[in-house]
């Protein structure tokens, strides 16, 4: 928006801002600064870094800013609790957890967390950050809840490195990105949000101890996986102990004829009546539809090792008519009654989080952080997320409105 457009919508923006960020800010100074960087995202222009909003705004300081971001004392994670709980009351109480991440393009070695490393936002190996977050997401909109920066194991295993970074010391220790996913999922649960169906594409939802941390959680997901996954449809095969001679000796176990197969080999032989034409949701040019199909399976980790048989789950698979072969494969633990259109649409509701990665990085400025310290960036990212929140509450009021 330009400024005439902001300075129409102010008072209901510094409403906004005292209710979601000035808790966390003890002084006047603070609220200040912290109002500026959520005016300076909503305002037009190309960059959003705090020099770029000093310079376009009448009462800018960009070393005041760049000091709230990095040197002063507040909570980003008490401002993200305040908000996803607000959030929670605008949209409806059904919809889905979803757990993804994204790229941050960097020059240099030394921005907090940058590494060559793969980047769906790039589609390849580049100098990056990649942030991961947590999202609500329902049919009326979604919001990131909360966010970790992802240390590569480069990061995580130079102290040093850390300590210039200011990283704490209890985030001094590598987490993949499915485990920062759970810490993500601890900490909203403890604020107290109504638990959701989790969804996540396959780079989680093939970790097997990813799948595990949510049940353990007691929460239900529709996750992507991988096209080698080992899984077996029907009944579990009985199995018996076959003693290997090795220096250590090991019990590994043998199915006889009934062996485990990938997924893809399972897709390929499924009955033509297995398929259905499923149309989950209204895209803008007209109805998002594909071919699905679902089986109950049992998947395979673990049973060779002597581990019980895992439970009954729900393989869900697309497979456009268009394409050699499928193109997208899904696990659930919902129950086995669930229709095959309502696992079509959770698993497909993912996607909305890259329509807000979109406005988040091409409207508000997500990705142009310019400091190199790990509470800045976390800093950036909130206050980003904050300006997001302020859209998504008056376009949902705009609807009632209209309603």
């Amino acid at each position: 928006m330009n400024y005439t457009e902001l300075q129409a919508i102010r008072e209901r923006l510094e409403e906004y801002v005292a209710q979601i960020l000035f808790p966390a800010l003890n002084r006047s100074q603070q609220r200040h600064w912290g109002s500026m960087f959520v005016r300076g995202f909503l305002l037009d222009g190309e960059r959003k870094s705090a020099g770029a909003i000093a310079e376009r705004l009448p009462d800018g300081n960009e070393q005041a800013m760049q000091q709230f971001l990095t040197d002063s004392t507040w909570d980003f994670r008490d401002v993200r609790r305040r908000l996803a709980q607000q959030a929670e009351s605008w949209l409806p109480a059904e919809g889905v957890w979803v757990h993804d991440d994204t790229g941050f393009p960097k020059k240099g070695e030394h921005s907090v967390g940058v590494a060559r490393q793969y980047s769906g936002t790039l589609g390849k190996v580049g100098n990056c950050q990649i942030g991961v977050s947590m999202h609500l997401s329902t049919r009326s909109g979604s919001l990131p809840l909360d966010w970790e920066l992802y240390l590569p194991k480069e990061w995580a295993n130079d102290p040093e490195r850390c300590q210039k970074a200011r990283i704490p010391a209890d985030h001094m220790v590598y987490r993949a990105k499915w485990q920062l996913a759970l810490e993500m999922t601890d900490r909203v649960l403890s604020w107290q949000l109504q638990p959701q169906i989790v969804v996540a594409d396959a780079a989680y939802g093939s970790v097997t101890e990813y799948r595990d941390g949510l049940v353990q959680r007691r929460l239900k997901y529709v996750v992507g996986i991988r096209s080698d996954l080992s899984i077996w449809v029907g009944e579990v095969p009985a199995k018996s102990p076959l003693e290997t001679r090795r220096r250590r000796t090991k019990i590994r176990y043998e199915y006889g004829n009934h062996r485990p197969e990938s997924v893809l080999e399972v897709a390929q032989r499924l009955p033509v009546e297995t398929w259905q034409d499923v149309t989950w949701d209204q895209g803008s040019k007209g109805p998002l539809r594909s071919r699905f199909a679902a089986i109950r399976i049992h998947v395979a980790k673990g049973y060779h090792e002597g581990k019980p048989p895992r439970p009954e789950e729900w393989l869900v698979i697309e497979w456009p008519e268009s394409e050699e072969k499928p193109t997208d494969y899904w696990l659930s633990n919902l129950p086995a009654d669930m229709p095959l259109k309502e696992l079509v649409r959770l698993a497909k509701m993912r996607w909305h989080i890259e329509q807000d990665y979109q406005q988040l990085k091409e409207e508000l400025g997500l990705d142009h952080f310019e400091g190199r310290k790990w509470i800045g960036w976390h800093r950036h990212v909130t206050l980003t997320t904050v300006a997001f929140g302020f859209l998504l509450q008056q376009r949902l009021l705009w609807q009632k409105r209209g309603a």
